[in-house]
């Protein structure tokens, strides 16, 4: 994690955007921590960060863990997949 003065993010927003998809930058007024830039490189970086700061998606990862610890629900491990069809064959006339 960088940190780097407001003055110096103000006078060049752009450049310190793009160094911030690659970490995060930790926003300094007189030397203390101000904020935080967290750039994106991509749309699904911005899905993932939403999600991960999402009150209501947290509570509900919450819930289910719980679930789970109660003996309730079955773990991702647990599943079986489902055996694939085979292709059906056409009968020609043979």
């Amino acid at each position: 994690m960088k940190q780097v003065a407001l003055s110096e993010i103000k006078d060049d927003l752009s450049k310190y955007l793009r160094l911030a998809e690659k970490e995060e930058i930790v926003i300094t007024r007189h030397g203390k921590p101000a904020g935080l830039l967290v750039g994106f490189a991509s749309e699904d970086d911005w899905f993932e960060y939403k999600l991960e700061h999402d009150p209501r998606f947290l509570q509900r990862i919450a819930r289910a863990r719980q679930s789970l610890q109660s003996g309730k629900g079955v773990k991702l491990e647990d599943l079986q997949p489902e055996p694939k069809a085979l292709p059906h064959r056409s009968k020609r006339g043979s």
